[in-house]
């Protein structure tokens, strides 16, 4: 009597056997790219799962346990990620253009040159993630608590960051051009070399930041807050900076040729070398500041108080 050819599993059924199988087969077909488009994975223990560039496209992962887990690499676009956890995950250069990650947490995961581009990451959880060299353009992220999280080289530019928490934050080089960062709290934050051209940071709390040769031109900073923050060579070229407090920090050599500096504080802050030409401080406090080396002729200095 023949006998019946035993049907071959396909890798959501493999998948749905646990982890621990799933790593063992990998393991033991390493030529074989995992196919999981549209697959439902929704509410499964997928813990250090190795999902190295599978294709997860449209799947579904909702409240799915990937923390820990190998993405590396692996295409999600489309996928349903809300309220995943993945923390600690390797999201390394995954696709996840469309995906939905709100509520999701990547508290520590790894999404360096990850491609984010208009996701959803409504109430997501950042802390400590590292999305350097990542495509979070026009992403909104308002309110996100992204404190001490990697954002060196990444791309925010049109990014909705107003009212969020990036204290202590690497965003070393990052593109956040004619984004809005109202209210934003970058207390500590590393912003050196950062495109901040056109951004919105009306209000916002920059006390101690690193902005050292920064791009400022056309800035919106009015009232915000850049007590003891380092400034030298930021280029600050028509910025606005009216009613906010520079109080100790350091402009040296910075371009602020154009910036409206009306009612500032600049109590004891160092502009040494720095271009004011055509700038306006009307009712600036500019008690003991250092204005060594400062060419002060075309400035308006109608009412500062010195």
């Amino acid at each position: 009597m023949a006998m019946r050819p035993v049907k071959k599993k396909n890798h959501s059924e493999i998948l749905k056997e646990g982890g621990k199988v799933w790593n063992q087969w990998r393991f033991q077909n390493p030529e074989q790219v995992p196919d999981l488009r549209r697959a439902d994975l929704g509410g499964m223990d997928l813990c250090n799962a190795d999902l190295g560039k599978a294709d997860l496209s449209e799947a579904n992962l909702q409240e799915t346990d990937l923390s820990g887990a190998n993405l590396h690499k692996a295409d999600l676009n489309g996928a349903n990620l809300k309220g995943v956890n993945l923390v600690g995950a390797d999201l390394s250069e995954a696709c996840l253009n469309g995906a939905d990650l709100s509520e999701a947490d990547l508290g520590k995961a790894d999404l360096r040159r990850t491609c984010l581009s208009k996701v959803n990451l409504r109430g997501t959880k950042l802390i400590e993630a590292n999305l350097s060299n990542t495509d979070l353009d026009e992403v909104e992220l308002r309110g996100q608590n992204l404190r001490r999280t990697k954002l060196i080289g990444a791309n925010l530019s049109e990014a909705n960051l107003s009212n969020t928490d990036l204290r202590e934050a690497d965003l070393h080089g990052a593109d956040l051009s004619d984004a809005n960062l109202t209210g934003a709290d970058l207390q500590k934050s590393n912003l050196s070399k950062a495109n901040l051209n056109w951004t919105r940071l009306r209000e916002a709390n920059l006390s101690g930041a690193d902005l050292s040769e920064a791009y400022l031109k056309r800035a919106d900073l009015r009232k915000a807050n850049l007590s003891r923050a380092n400034l030298v060579d930021a280029n600050l070229n028509r910025a606005n900076l009216r009613g906010t407090d520079l109080r100790g920090a350091d402009l040296g050599n910075a371009n602020l040729a154009g910036a409206d500096l009306r009612e500032a504080n600049l109590g004891k802050t160092c502009l040494r070398g720095a271009r004011l030409q055509g700038a306006k401080l009307n009712e600036t406090d500019l008690s003991d500041a250092d204005f060594t080396g400062v060419d002060l002729s075309e400035a308006d200095l109608r009412g500062s108080k010195s």
